[in-house]
Formats: structure tokens, C-alpha cells, sequence
């Protein structure tokens, strides 16, 4: 990463291939351009790498979870009650319950927060997407049995216009 400046400023830069390195985690397969892509690639090894060697460093733990109790078509029970000056209101119902999580060890937790430097926040249809959970849970148990180079880079066509030589980058 320090050695390719792409023609841009370092913090457009840095934001550029943050968010290129979130697209090819995210779908697995992007395309740009040549350089970009040779930058991309050694973020996106880097961090898989990462996930890869924390990806089973974690402990179950019984947590104690408070839910609004739900009837049988998905809605908050409410019960009437009386506060202390006489007025009468609705209030949740709330049920506790005791759900295993995972507990991230400190050397995955230190892990995951590095790679939430390399990557951005992913938000759709309005849900927040866990793209360090990804990593960990989906894309680094595929690649526990090999060493290195988890992305492939495959020349395509330059890019009508200004005949930029455009590359396909994507996970193996």
C-alpha cells in the first residue's frame, strides 16, 4: 500500500480502497482497474490472513438476554398498571432469558477491531451487515487449510473511454 499513490490524495485514496476491500468481501468479486486491484489484493490477503488465524478464537458464554414477551402474531404483550398518583397506562411485558454468544478472546477482539479499520460499515435494506462476523464465521473456515493468496487477479478488457487496463479481482 505505500508504494502506488493512484493520482489521488491519501485520505481519497485510503477511502477509495476501503471501500473496494469492503466490495470484494462483501460479493466476493469486483472490477477496476489494474493498479487498484494489485492495491486491494494485498489489504484484502492481509485481512483475511487475520481472520483466518482467529477464527476459532472465541468462548461460549450464557448471557443473560430481557425480551418483550410476544403473542402468537409477533406483538409486544402490554399490561395495564397503576403509577403512584392514580393514572392508569400500558406497559411491556418483559421476559428474561439466558441465550449462549460467543465471546470473542482479546487477541480475535484486537483482530476484528483492525479489520474494521480496512473495511467500512455495510448497511442494507437498513439492517447493519457484520462483515468481520463474515469473515470469521463464512470466508476464513474456507480457507483454513491454505497458507496465502486468497484472491486471484484476472486481466479483462480496458475500459472503453480512456483504454484503462481494467482488472477482475475475486476471492479463490
Amino acid at each position: 500500500m505505500a508504494n502506488r499513490k493512484l493520482g489521488r490524495t491519501t485520505d481519497i485514496r485510503m477511502s477509495m480502497l476501503r471501500t473496494l476491500t469492503t466490495d470484494l468481501i462483501m460479493y466476493g468479486k469486483i472490477t477496476t482497474t489494474e493498479a487498484r486491484a494489485k492495491e486491494v489484493k494485498s489489504i484484502a490477503d492481509s485481512i483475511i490472513a487475520l481472520a483466518v488465524k482467529e477464527k476459532d478464537n472465541y468462548e461460549m458464554v450464557d448471557q443473560k438476554v430481557i425480551k418483550a414477551k410476544l403473542d402468537s402474531k409477533g406483538n409486544k404483550l402490554t399490561e395495564l398498571v397503576k403509577s403512584k398518583n392514580g393514572k392508569e397506562y400500558l406497559k411491556v411485558v418483559k421476559e428474561e432469558t439466558i441465550e449462549k454468544r460467543q465471546k470473542d478472546m482479546p487477541s480475535r477482539l484486537n483482530a476484528r477491531r483492525k479489520i474494521m479499520k480496512k473495511i467500512n460499515k455495510v448497511k442494507i435494506d437498513g439492517k447493519n451487515v457484520d462483515l468481520p462476523s463474515k469473515l470469521f464465521n463464512e470466508i476464513a473456515p474456507q480457507y483454513a487449510d491454505r497458507v496465502g493468496g486468497y484472491t486471484r487477479i484476472v486481466k479483462a478488457e480496458p475500459r472503453r473511454g480512456d483504454n484503462a487496463p481494467m482488472a477482475v479481482l475475486m476471492l479463490v
